[in-house]
């Protein structure tokens, strides 16, 4: 994985050189130095000469920066409850966390303009964000002029993703709406995140709870039936396989629903998938705690068992899985989040989500590489690689390689934390994953050549991220779509996008 720039030695300064860690991609690893210029890497290769500024890493690894491409960030949720992290403090918790991209969401509400909530997302970010960032669209509405018009040009200026939800009173989407939306999406490239569970069934059995006084955290778990999950996730896989359009399923919690991603990608249908910390290292009992404290872990899809669990890893491991992402989704503990009616909110009524931005990348890197459930190129290619070519952000970010920003992330794998909230950096005020031990630790991020992190401290000003300029997806996956469909689209008068590397 050694590369050699094209500078004359003339030219051979460099801004800033990490040298003598042991850089690794998804492909694979080896020592080089790494020399930076303008905020680009311009030469790796073993024994380049010390820069304006010199970093020596030795004994450690270099990573590429993490991507977390599914986050809630100064997000106003269905409910109208807003988020407790800003672009600030949300992107300088990711920043600690090992993290120096982040896409969030702008979600439209269903009255809203798709151009007004895209500039308002844009403003509030450029002013604080300290790392770089983009944004996917979450569409409530997609009438005429969002299918016709605001969607087209929001995929021409780079919102290149669309998050769509088939549960939740306010945001979601029947099924004849998802097929226009994904015909849309299809004709333009651009690639359509799911939020997958049967919004009926989960209706139908929280009412029978709450009627028979059910209302603590704990039966959130029972009225998000696991069928919820597994059943929506094939309804989607089928309405993907109609148009033969790409869809990605986001926050995979249960074993059968990795089941049916699996058969669907070995039939060729071009369906993907993401998972997160929660998954992994949580678990449904947790929502059996002592009074309202269950609700801290409460999320949708909740967490499963332990063989649930087991299936996340296997995913991870044999591909099934593409992406891990925090969907972090920051809510206090008080009347601002979890709990608006105080000791007396249902789990209906309690805002869903919980934090993981800052301990996504060590939880997966402690648990996952340290312990052999995956290669530090595995890593890679889950925390950040394939993030990169999913949302049309290669090849500037995801790689340690010449022409590549040069966001960089140096890796103490022998550093051991004891997680507690206090160490945080969000403003939630708890975390999920309270005392746990973990071993290996981001201790410097770069982000463009710049030091976001070191010491233990921040080095870079608020509103000194940029947004990324994404470009059409490049699933990791190859499809081919069958002569079937192709026939069938051509009936149907739709279109593809051509060079979006789907068929």
């Amino acid at each position: 994985m050694i590369e050699k720039d094209s500078l004359s030695s003339s030219d051979r300064y460099f801004d800033l050189t990490i040298r003598n860690g042991r850089v690794c991609n998804n492909d694979g690893s080896s020592y080089a130095d790494i020399g930076v210029r303008d905020g680009v890497i311009v030469a790796l290769e073993p024994g380049l000469p010390a820069g304006k500024q010199d970093v020596d890493a030795r004994g450690l690894w270099v990573l590429p920066g993490g991507i977390d491409s599914h986050t809630h960030i100064e997000q106003l949720s269905g409910m109208g409850l807003m988020c407790a992290d800003d672009f600030y403090s949300g992107t300088v918790s990711a920043a600690f966390g090992g993290t120096t991209t982040i896409l969030s969401f702008a979600a439209q509400h269903r009255n809203d303009r798709i151009p007004d909530v895209l500039a308002d997302y844009s403003r509030r970010a450029q002013e604080k964000a300290v790392i770089d960032y983009g944004f996917h669209l979450i569409l409530t509405n997609p009438d005429q002029q969002a299918l016709e018009v605001d969607l087209p040009l929001a995929i021409q200026s780079g919102i290149t993703s669309l998050k769509v939800y088939m549960t939740y009173d306010m945001l979601k989407l029947d099924d004849y709406q998802l097929l226009d939306v994904m015909a849309v999406a299809s004709e333009h490239g651009a690639m359509i995140m799911l939020h997958a569970e049967n919004h009926d069934m989960i209706r139908w059995v929280a009412r029978r709870l709450l009627e028979r006084g059910h209302t603590a955290p704990t039966f959130h778990t029972v009225a998000h039936d696991v069928l919820a999950e597994s059943e929506a996730t094939q309804r989607a896989i089928s309405l993907s396989r109609l148009l033969d359009v790409p869809i990605l399923i986001v926050h995979v919690a249960g074993k059968e629903t990795v089941q049916i991603i699996r058969h669907a990608q070995k039939l060729g249908a071009p369906v993907y998938a993401e998972s997160c910390p929660q998954y992994l290292f949580l678990e449904a009992s947790q929502t059996d705690a002592l009074g309202m404290e269950g609700a801290k872990f409460c999320c949708s899809p909740p967490p499963g068992d332990k063989e649930s669990q087991e299936a996340i890893w296997e995913g991870f491991k044999d591909g099934c899985l593409t992406v891990y992402s925090s969907d972090h989704a920051p809510y206090r503990f008080d009347e601002t989040g979890k709990l608006p009616k105080g000791e007396a909110t249902t789990f209906k009524e309690m805002a869903n989500g919980v934090p993981g931005i800052e301990l996504r990348l060590p939880l997966l890197f402690s648990e996952g590489v340290m312990k052999g459930r995956l290669t530090i190129e595995e890593f890679v290619a889950l925390t950040a690689t394939n993030h990169a070519q999913m949302y049309g952000m290669s090849p500037k970010k995801g790689r340690i390689a010449v022409g590549a920003d040069a966001d960089l992330v140096l890796w103490d794998s022998e550093k051991r934390v004891t997680v507690s909230a206090d160490m945080l950096h969000d403003r939630v005020g708890y975390t999920p994953y309270e005392g746990r031990e973990l071993q290996g630790w981001p201790v410097q991020v770069y982000s463009r050549g710049r030091c976001v992190v070191r010491d233990g401290q921040l080095h870079v000003e608020r509103g000194s991220g940029q947004l990324v300029a994404r470009n059409r997806p490049e699933p990791v996956l190859q499809h081919k779509p069958s002569s079937g469909r192709r026939v069938f689209g051509e009936l149907l008068g739709l279109k593809k996008f051509k060079n979006n590397g789907y068929e």
